[in-house]
């Protein structure tokens, strides 16, 4: 129980209560990543459901605001510093890393930022209301990619992407992958592309970055549960 409340005080902004931590702990609250990404998911369909049978454009608006709310924007952030990065470097990886550690807000993380959230808000809009449980879905299966850019990228620097090294082991993702085939088969196929968006998001930090650190698994995060979206509304 300690492990999941860290999970979802770390993904989440739920008042929880404290809890006593070391730094084990806390790398094995990543095995629960996905499991927090169910609180999100209520998050998000909850409003979009209720209000979407009176207005699609306002039930789109509810749930990317409960979206944006429960994170605090957490992955976002990420998002926009790797956008900073790849688009302001033209050199080398260290160039890259030091774009991306730079605290300012550049045009390129602004421009992707709201790009990110315009794709999310139509997609939401252009979602059927029979897919309510598979919304649910989306942030949970996204948030099982963590755990497999962990295992196999190496880690850029001493920060968030190597804290978590020492608490997962392929055995959880193994399961949790389990669970998602499952929850995909069941409540919608398509949610199976997330099998091929992780590793494609691994193989760009590897060939870019050269590993994982907190902002390459933010910007992941947030593009997958758009991959996710959007197969839920293209494929059949």
């Amino acid at each position: 129980m300690k492990h999941l409340i860290l999970a979802l005080q770390f993904l989440t902004r739920l008042p929880l209560p404290q809890v006593e931590a070391d730094r084990e702990d806390f790398a094995a609250a990543m095995r629960w990543f996905p499991a927090a990404g169910l609180a999100v998911g209520i998050a998000v369909a909850l409003p979009w459901w209720l209000l979407q049978m009176r207005d699609p454009w306002l039930g789109a608006l509810a749930g990317l605001t409960g979206w944006v709310a429960i994170t605090g924007a957490l992955h976002l952030d990420g998002l926009g510093d790797v956008a900073d990065g790849a688009g302001a470097a033209h050199g080398g990886r260290e160039r890259l890393s030091a774009v991306m550690a730079d605290p300012h807000v550049g045009s390129f993380a602004v421009v992707v930022i709201v790009l990110q959230l315009i794709a999310k808000l139509v997609l939401l809009h252009a979602l059927p209301a029979a897919h309510v449980a598979a919304l649910v879905a989306v942030p949970v299966l996204a948030r099982i990619a963590p755990i497999a850019w962990t295992l196999y990228l190496p880690p850029l620097h001493e920060g968030l992407g190597a804290r978590f090294r020492s608490g997962v082991r392929p055995i959880h993702l193994a399961l949790w992958s389990v669970i998602a085939i499952i929850a995909s088969a069941t409540l919608a196929p398509p949610l199976l592309v997330l099998f091929v968006a992780v590793p494609l998001w691994g193989w760009w930090l590897r060939s870019r970055l050269g590993g994982i650190s907190g902002d390459g698994h933010g910007a992941g995060i947030e593009l997958v549960e758009t991959v996710l979206l959007a197969a839920l509304v293209l494929l059949p």
